[in-house]
């Protein structure tokens, strides 16, 4: 049986405006297991993206408990929870957050700055990761010289670039024309189907969320529903 990468467990997460309290998660519990692509779908204001900052570990709740591959990261320090957390999960945002000064290939290199690989190791790896989402011509362009869908791309290849266990995808397709998006949705099943990587995904797109193996219905910080796609 595949093992539980991340949990959710009965988490709260309230935000305190004035004198108001905003519960932004109410009780939810989900489990993410080795293997699987999982979109969580709302609409705005749902709570869908504090849920992913739940999963990514970016967050604690308020109450309630989060695992990272069996640890609950309230016992982990922030040092020890960001490398982990460097280790297992790759992140791609709506908003692409690439350093524009770089081109896409220093983009991809980024992240294995701080490892232990030399120049040459790091250079190869981005090349053979910017090969995967059909980019090594425009490795040397920097973002404002790509397109939204091939700056997305540089994205997701960024995200693979140290074989992260989980890609978290908020809202992946969200600033993309519909043919750029269904590009960039192509390449995350072929990361899944292929290699074997756990995706999650925020949308709010029902045509989207249908690419997931499963997906989790957020509503007013509650899972409404679950449903298993064929």
């Amino acid at each position: 049986m595949p093992e539980t990468i991340i949990e959710l467990n009965n988490v709260w997460k309230t935000y305190y405006m004035g004198n108001n309290e905003v519960h932004a998660l109410q009780g939810i519990s989900l489990k993410v297991k080795k293997g699987e692509f999982v979109a969580i779908m709302g609409p705005s204001g749902s709570g869908k993206s504090t849920a992913m900052n739940m999963i990514g570990c970016l967050d604690v709740p308020s109450k309630g408990e989060v695992y990272l591959s069996g640890k609950d990261i309230m016992n982990m320090s922030e040092s020890n929870l960001a490398q982990v957390r460097g280790r297992k999960i790759g992140f791609i945002f709506q908003k692409f957050n690439l350093i524009n000064t770089l081109t896409a290939k220093e983009n991809v290199i980024l992240p294995m700055i701080l490892q232990d690989m030399t120049k040459q190791e790091r250079e190869l790896k981005a090349y053979e990761i910017l090969k995967l989402v059909d980019l090594t011509d425009r490795m040397n362009h920097r973002p404002n010289e790509l397109s939204g869908g091939q700056q997305q791309r540089v994205a997701i290849a960024r995200s693979m670039a140290m074989n992260p266990e989980v890609i978290l995808a908020d809202e992946p397709t969200g600033n993309l024309d519909s043919k750029s998006g269904s590009t960039v949705i192509s390449f995350l099943k072929k990361l899944h189907k292929e290699k074997g990587t756990t995706i999650v995904m925020v949308t709010h797109d029902e045509h989207i969320a249908h690419n997931a193996e499963r997906i989790e219905y957020i509503k007013d910080g509650k899972i409404e529903k679950v449903k298993h796609n064929k």
